[in-house]
């Protein structure tokens, strides 16, 4: 609107200049001249326009981007000993974020982590996706047991359907159903919250790696390890919303996350992807062959999202018809029971032969002196004798090169 002013007059001041009859004695040049000049300061307004509107635009995408980044908050890579990456595809062009949801926290009882899916796509459903994470955020470092955890989401789910019904129903109604304002009945309230579901998928995996699973109507993760293996763990719950939770919520659990091993929690648009001809995306066997068989896997998990985007934009041709989700966790613990095995093993032929009569076997035919008579004194008042040079002779063998490289080396490295 700014240079449409502007521009319809020099449209004018152009066409009258070209066109209005010329004397025999008038020269063409500064007819010329004038349009070159009034074409040029033309040319000037309009860069300086779209300049601003591409600054504007700028500054406009920054706030979306910090508000996205505040909503959907970016993971770190590490997180109590656990390698993260995540990713999202929304089917709103523009936007970073959509109906999908996740978020990994370090808790006093360990990772957890949540993914979930709204019903619906794209913006408009970014209001639930802000209730069930905040939600998330603060139940998961209060609530000990994921049965909580999951009982604060459904209620916080409840209260935005409500809050949603409300607005939707005019909110400038008095009484139950709004009155006059044209609020709606308690019936419609429930009709409504019963289409306003949301899948969710609670994980926590323990300082001891345990990992124990509640599913509300979400697709299950995948197990990446020697193979690639669905973990599931029976029949999920019902979405939030479509049906009461019931009484009893038993987290279910699979097994502990062996060191080197990673899980892949999605939504359901990675699986209902499909190409231009209708086939739908194999996530199973896409995993098996960006995974190689016969080890752990050895992709970084940011580099392993990555190739699963590139597929899916591949196979669908770039046309994402549902808002995408991933989601790997990769167990980069240091494995606890090395440090304490290796101490064991080397110590047994050490504390073994000192403080019984079988210290002769364990030592050969002739052990020396150390096992006469003068082995009693090592359990009584002379104990500081048994630290003199006999002494160490004697145990040689148990402090030698076995206990340096069972118990030393490992853990200098």
């Amino acid at each position: 609107m700014e240079c449409a002013v502007p521009g319809g007059l020099l449209a004018l001041i152009i066409t009258w200049e070209l066109t209005r009859p010329t004397t025999p004695r008038e020269n063409l040049l500064p007819r010329i001249v004038t349009c070159v000049a009034f074409l040029l300061l033309m040319a000037y307004l309009v860069v300086r326009v779209r300049r601003r509107a591409a600054r504007e635009l700028g500054e406009v995408r920054a706030v979306a981007r910090a508000a996205q980044e505040t909503l959907i908050r970016p993971l770190p890579s590490q997180l109590d000993g656990l390698a993260l990456a995540a990713r999202q595809l929304s089917v709103s062009r523009g936007a970073d974020v959509g109906g999908d949801l996740y978020e990994a926290l370090a808790t006093p009882y360990g990772v957890r982590v949540v993914i979930g899916d709204v019903r619906g796509h794209g913006l408009p459903v970014i209001s639930t996706v802000a209730a069930v994470l905040g939600s998330f955020r603060e139940a998961a470092h209060d609530e000990s047991g994921l049965d909580g955890v999951l009982r604060r989401l459904d209620r916080a789910h409840q209260r935005h359907v409500r809050d949603q019904a409300r607005d939707s129903g005019g909110g400038g109604g008095t009484g139950a159903g709004g009155g006059a304002g044209g609020g709606i009945d308690g019936l419609e309230q429930e009709c409504l919250s019963a289409e306003e579901f949301v899948t969710v998928l609670l994980l926590e995996i323990g300082p001891d790696a345990e990992v124990q699973v509640l599913n509300c109507g979400h697709p299950w993760p995948y197990l990446l390890g020697r193979c690639v293996t669905r973990l599931a763990a029976g029949e999920p719950l019902p979405p939030l919303g479509a049906a009461p939770l019931p009484a009893d919520l038993p987290a279910q659990r699979c097994g502990r996350l062996l060191p080197g091993e990673a899980i892949l929690l999605h939504t359901d648009g990675a699986e209902d992807a499909r190409d231009p001809e209708g086939r739908f995306f194999r996530l199973p066997e896409e995993l098996a062959r960006i995974l190689p068989s016969g080890g752990h896997q050895p992709l970084p998990p940011a580099a392993l999202v990555r190739r699963i985007h590139l597929a899916l934009l591949r196979h669908t041709a770039g046309q994402i018809r549902d808002d995408t989700a991933l989601l790997v966790l990769r167990n980069d613990r240091v494995p606890v029971e090395e440090h304490e095995r290796v101490p064991a093993q080397s110590g047994e032929p050490a504390r073994g032969p000192t403080h019984g009569p079988d210290l002769a076997p364990a030592h050969g035919p002739d052990p020396g002196p150390a096992h006469g008579p003068d082995l009693a004194p090592t359990h009584g008042p002379e104990l500081g004798s048994t630290h003199g040079p006999d002494h160490e002779s004697a145990r040689g063998p148990a402090h030698g090169p076995t206990r340096q490289a069972g118990l030393l080396l490992p853990l200098d490295e």
